[in-house]
């Protein structure tokens, strides 16, 4: 018996066919939970989460979106004597998701404001490796607090605390990445180069 003809001349097998080529377009099933790496637009990570993180919870998708990060290390800041604290992000214009990825979970993340691709294919994002990701998580909550300061070389300052405390001197090296430097200070009537801490010193 000849094979039904729907629209467009088109056998059921024909069709079916078509209908599992899209379906393998589609972003892979996952039986697991694995982290992706979404990237947003710049200056809109913690947006992101947010954003995210209120519509895994207005759509109700707690079981297939687990954890949003966006990881951050703590720099402190030195300016006029004062210390300002600020967030400083270890990868910028990139968010972590913990999700198993399904068709639904893939339609959430991506179309939450400010994401603009998972990194991946378009239709295929790839899930990074676990360890890579308790390294990036770890070195997020154990990063200790990095110390800014805005001096250089010439620069004079009062040292406020250690074994020359009230002392005065003369910078003559910086060390950004060690949040530390050199100065020369006059001790009984001599120049002596000490090496000082940033939170040591205070810029006159």
């Amino acid at each position: 018996m000849a094979k039904k003809k729907l629209e467009e001349n088109f056998t059921v097998e024909e069709i079916e066919q078509q209908e599992v080529a899209v379906e393998q377009e589609k972003p892979t099933k996952q039986a697991q939970k694995r982290w992706y790496i979404v990237h947003t637009y710049s200056g809109h990570e913690n947006k992101v989460k947010v954003n995210l993180e209120k519509r895994v919870e207005y759509m109700d998708m707690g079981e297939k979106i687990f954890r949003v990060e966006v990881p951050q290390k703590t720099i402190t800041q030195v300016k006029g004597g004062k210390k300002q604290e600020k967030e400083e992000k270890i990868f910028p214009g990139y968010v972590l998701v913990e999700m198993i990825m399904d068709d639904d979970s893939w339609y959430v993340v991506r179309h939450t404001a400010g994401v603009t691709k998972f990194v991946g294919s378009a239709k295929k994002p790839i899930a990074a490796k676990d360890s890579e990701i308790k390294k990036i998580i770890h070195r997020s909550q154990t990063q200790t607090q990095k110390i800014q300061l805005d001096v250089k070389a010439g620069d004079k300052i009062r040292i406020i605390s250690g074994p020359f405390s009230e002392f005065v001197g003369d910078i003559t090296e910086v060390y950004p990445d060690k949040s530390k430097l050199r100065a020369n200070v006059s001790i009984f009537g001599r120049e002596t180069p000490v090496e000082l801490e940033y939170k040591q010193i205070q810029k006159l």
